[in-house]
């Protein structure tokens, strides 16, 4: 079909409207991409939300509308938009022998309505939640609506994301009927891909599965109108170093358990104050707290008030070596502040591909195999620190080797990041459109 035809496709598992900034680029991403390939298409949101609403992206110097259509995940069952809801109906248009009366149907509910209209569903699942690694709950989550589209006959194609682990035989149920349902499935990374083999029982993946590059990759950088920066003057950074540290809220608190819930072999908080101390004291570096989760919030998981706090602890103890990012930035000015940094540290993946694709040399503390299988699949698998097998020493002295040799790091993303881009914008190549063979709303 040619690119120039003004599809409807709507983007799922990813939002605008979140405070964590990684799902923010993955929604960016996923559109630019999508948008390479069908330059005249209108791209919408599916997602969880209270009201409809309207983002104006910035993408290639020019605004792109991206309204989102809004479900629900709530009890309040009588909501015409209720994930539930709308469930049941997919379900009852598909023993209504009609055509007519299954359109008729479908056409009472707005939110069906715009989702029948569309010509292709992508979902991304917020890079990592196509698990039970973060429970249950988040899985149905973000599952439901892809099921959605897989009854109503829509093409579902689920964009490069890391898929599993699927512990629970719920859960197993769940991912491999999307998996086997969907039109493509495509991973970020090789062990998700070689972990599908055994999961679907297939010797041989057929075609439809397949590695492509975080959509990340190819977020542009944005300067913000005002860079709030306190502790810390960028313009006077040249006499040394300047790190980027973005630390996690999510691993600070504890995981969502509040119990060391991803299994860390070191206590994440003594880590990132010895992490600094060796930074400024050893290193000579000045370092910058890059938060990369939002909000104000008590007892969430925002990276930003974790920042706030070891920044308030030790900022007399390193005047002038030790500044804080203030103030609200969206995914694409984030990234370009990150891209002012000599080197970076993570524990937010996002926070680390918005490094690395800026040739920034970046160490990231891992939680889970996201992370190794990431940076594996452009030869910085050296720069993971897992967290779940390195003791806090160990873990200081690897990034200390790693900031000896960023120039050497520098070099090789110099290298391969144009490559790795240009093939993230030709995801959507290739990919069909239009109603499934199964369609329950007529072909």
């Amino acid at each position: 079909m040619s690119s120039n035809e003004q599809f409807q496709i709507g983007l799922l598992g990813a939002s605008f409207e979140t405070q964590n900034m990684g799902v923010g680029a993955l929604a960016a991403g996923a559109i630019k991409c999508i948008l390479k390939q069908f330059p005249n298409a209108s791209v919408f949101l599916l997602d969880y939300a209270r009201e409809r609403s309207n983002h104006a992206l910035a993408l290639d110097g020019k605004e792109v509308a991206v309204p989102l259509v809004n479900m629900r995940f709530s009890k309040k069952f009588y909501l015409a938009n209720n994930i539930f809801v709308l469930l049941l109906i997919a379900v009852v248009l598909k023993i209504i022998p009609s055509e007519k009366g299954r359109n008729w149907l479908a056409t009472r509910n707005s939110c069906l309505r715009k989702i029948c209209q569309a010509d292709l569903f992508a979902s991304i699942s917020g890079g990592d939640s196509l698990s039970d690694i973060y429970g249950i709950g988040r899985l149905l989550y973000v599952s439901l609506p892809q099921i959605l589209i897989i009854l109503l006959g829509k093409k579902l194609v689920l964009l490069p994301q890391t898929l599993g682990p699927f512990r629970g035989k719920l859960s197993q149920i769940i991912a491999k009927y999307i998996l086997r349902c969907a039109e493509r499935v495509y991973v970020r990374d090789y062990r998700s891909l070689r972990a599908l083999h055994g999961f679907l029982g297939h010797q041989n993946l057929p075609d439809k599965y397949g590695f492509r590059y975080d959509v990340a990759f190819v977020l542009d950088p944005l300067a913000p109108s005002c860079l709030n920066v306190v502790g810390l003057s960028l313009e006077k950074k040249c006499q040394t170093s300047l790190i980027g540290l973005n630390i996690s809220g999510l691993l600070f608190m504890g995981g969502y358990t509040r119990n060391n819930a991803f299994g860390l072999l070191t206590g994440y908080k003594g880590l990132v104050y010895d992490l600094i101390d060796f930074l400024i004291s050893k290193k000579d570096a000045s370092i910058l707290l890059v938060p990369h989760v939002f909000g104000t919030q008590e007892g969430s998981e925002s990276d930003l008030l974790v920042c706030e706090r070891v920044f308030a602890s030790l900022r007399e103890k390193y005047p002038g070596r030790l500044g804080l990012l203030q103030g609200s930035y969206d995914q694409s000015e984030i990234k370009y502040v990150i891209g002012l940094c000599d080197f970076f540290i993570g524990s937010r993946m996002h926070a680390c591909i918005a490094a690395i694709s800026q040739h920034v040399p970046a160490v990231a503390i891992a939680y889970s195999d996201k992370f190794m299988g990431v940076m594996e699949t452009i030869g910085v698998g050296s720069l993971v620190a897992d967290a779940r097998e390195l003791q806090k020493e160990e873990i200081v002295n690897m990034i200390g080797q790693c900031y000896e040799s960023r120039a050497v790091t520098r070099r090789h993303l110099e290298t391969k990041m144009s490559q790795i881009k240009v093939s993230v914008l030709d995801l959507f190549n290739g990919v069909p459109i239009g109603l499934a063979e199964t369609s329950v709303i007529g072909n």
